[in-house]
């Protein structure tokens, strides 16, 4: 994703934040005036629901001037948001995937948030998912605040899985829990397509790759980098296993070698394909197509007993920012628990609430196909830690193009392999800019 400085210092300086006015006697909870400066990344469905959700504060915090930014998602976003920080104009928050804020962190650009701060306006510890909460800590410090755990999914049509005789009489699918059950699984779909049984986004996508890649690698225990990125460690024996399946799938028929993103959304919602790989976010897109559909936990191929999916968490950061007072840092506290307290709103969209009031409640639980794969969070594999790693990064994108040659056909798994060696190896040697 090229950049120009020209572009990216324009659109810092658009987006610049507000100054802080100051406030003395801030209860938490009340409308104490003032600002809060809000940027995100959210498109889509997830943005329209954001959008609900900063009315809903707009409403209950009348005397607060909201200035809210969406600007793109993945690596503009981050240089950004970096490059606001180290300019002393960050926003007062934003929202930062886990996998991306520990590079912050390590670079000194987000507050620390302490304990008492967040006791008290509501948050403790306790009440997050111990996966989201404990995987964003460094040094046992808290700087993050998980919203949720957005996990890599499997949606499946629900009248075509019928017709193959793979329900059960409740309409559940049962678990596709070896290679053997996925491909049979698959073939029997495909048979009442006369399309194809599963697809997942190849051609162009920096992500979707890595996700199904990463979903089977971790659950035969891989690991791709080591010593927060400078190692590369790919294990040959099981990366070779996972893509050989893969290249099954594709070189059999099951699913297509050539796809991209929007292509495989309209292969699934048109009756293409039975099974649809991806993020759970993409749950709007069929409600809205009114396809017949429902969603689960990605399969368990290669785990055994232990189960692992790719997955990431949105989180809400405080961006260091000079001469913050008492009353801006509970300024932004509150917001952030504003939005913890929709987050059935945020739910709805198909991400799996880290907000254990809401995630332990009856009410989520109701929450179908939504709450059908919360179990997800507890195996939740994280991108492994590097500056250049993370939700939308140069690693994915490395990946990510490694992996795509394979699922189309162009390249053997052990080419993929050495080809993602050697330009993992490139970005390891190579000193963060931050």
């Amino acid at each position: 994703m090229a950049l120009t400085r020209r572009a990216l210092l324009g659109g810092s300086a658009a987006a610049a934040a507000l100054g802080l006015t100051g406030c003395a006697g801030f209860t938490p909870g009340r409308d104490a005036g003032g600002s809060v400066d809000f940027w995100n990344l959210f498109g889509g469905g997830d943005g329209l629901r954001m959008t609900q959700m900063l009315d809903a504060y707009r409403a209950s915090h009348p005397g607060t001037d909201l200035s809210a930014v969406t600007l793109a998602w993945g690596n503009p976003y981050y240089t950004k948001l970096s490059l606001a920080t180290l300019g002393q104009k960050p926003p007062d928050v934003a929202v930062a995937h886990l996998t991306r804020a520990k590079t912050m962190i390590t670079a000194g650009l987000l507050e620390e948030l302490h304990p008492e701060d967040l006791a008290r306006h509501g948050m403790t510890p306790d009440m997050f998912s111990q996966r989201p909460w404990e995987a964003g800590l460094v040094d046992g410090r808290a700087y993050a605040i998980p919203i949720d755990t957005h996990p890599f999914v499997m949606f499946y049509n629900t009248e075509i899985c019928q017709k193959a005789g793979l329900l059960a009489a409740d309409g559940t699918l049962a678990p596709l829990d070896t290679q053997e059950k996925f491909i049979d699984a698959l073939t029997k779909v495909k048979a009442v397509t006369k399309g194809y049984g599963g697809v997942v986004a190849i051609d162009g996508d920096v992500a979707s790759p890595w996700r199904i890649f990463q979903s089977l690698y971790a659950q035969l225990g891989g690991q791709v980098l080591a010593d927060e990125g400078t190692k590369v460690v790919i294990d040959d024996d099981a990366a070779a296993q996972v893509f050989t399946f893969m290249q099954k799938l594709t070189s059999g028929g099951l699913m297509p070698g050539s796809v991209d993103y929007q292509g495989a959304i309209a292969m699934f919602a048109s009756g293409q394909a039975g099974f649809y790989f991806q993020g759970e976010w993409e749950i709007s897109t069929f409600q809205t197509a009114k396809t017949p559909f429902s969603m689960t936990l990605f399969p368990n191929v290669f785990g055994g007993g232990t189960y692992a999916v790719q997955a990431d968490s949105h989180t809400l950061v405080i961006p260091k920012q000079p001469n913050r007072d008492q009353a801006g840092l509970d300024r932004s506290l509150d917001f952030i628990k504003t939005l913890l307290d929709q987050s059935k709103t945020w739910a709805e969209g198909g991400h799996v609430p880290a907000w254990k009031p809401f995630l332990d409640s009856a009410e989520y639980k109701a929450l179908t196909p939504q709450s059908n794969y919360a179990a997800a969070v507890d195996g939740a594999t994280y991108d492994p830690e590097g500056w250049y790693s993370g939700s939308g990064s140069n690693f994915e994108i490395v990946c990510s193009a490694a992996i795509g040659n394979v699922l189309a056909g162009r390249e053997s798994p052990a080419a993929a392999i050495a080809q993602m060696r050697d330009n993992l190896d490139r970005l390891a040697k190579t000193a963060s800019p931050v």
